[in-house]
């Protein structure tokens, strides 16, 4: 190997180094690129149109209930006659109930942990109807911020 002057020129430095940077950011995009999506929480119930129904009740208790990675929603205990139901309404930023507040609910009946809930599409409170979902059962917040 000689030492010959032309290897050691600034411009055939710059680049020898302009290149390895290039190599090195077009790995970085390729590794950054191929990195899968975290998988969906397939865990949480998904409305279901064909298990809509109405009822009417009078809220016997708000919980806040954690919904799987995302923030807490609203649930609902509803007393109808002698039963109680659950109904998950919506991220805890969105709206309020109190106890005692009658309400006539449009929702999906789902399992939830082995047990039944309403998912709320729309609700009647006093004169105000409440939308919660559009009509095809996808939530009318922004799902991510809960807002």
């Amino acid at each position: 190997m000689s030492l010959n002057p032309k290897n050691f020129t600034p411009r055939r430095q710059a680049r020898k180094q302009f290149s390895r940077v290039a190599l090195l950011l077009l790995w970085c995009a390729t590794t950054a690129l191929s990195q899968k999506a975290p998988p969906a929480d397939t865990s949480l119930p998904k409305y279901d149109l064909q298990t809509e129904g109405k009822t009417k009740g009078v809220v016997d208790e708000v919980r806040l209930v954690p919904w799987g990675a995302k923030k807490e929603v609203t649930e609902l205990i509803l007393k109808i006659g002698d039963d109680k139901v659950r109904i998950s309404v919506c991220p805890k930023p969105f709206i309020s109930f109190s106890k005692g507040d009658e309400v006539a609910i449009t929702g999906s009946k789902v399992k939830q942990e082995g047990s039944e809930v309403i998912l709320a599409r729309e609700m009647v409170r006093g004169t105000d109807t409440l939308m919660f979902r559009d009509n095809k059962g996808n939530p009318v917040w922004n799902e991510r911020t809960g807002k």
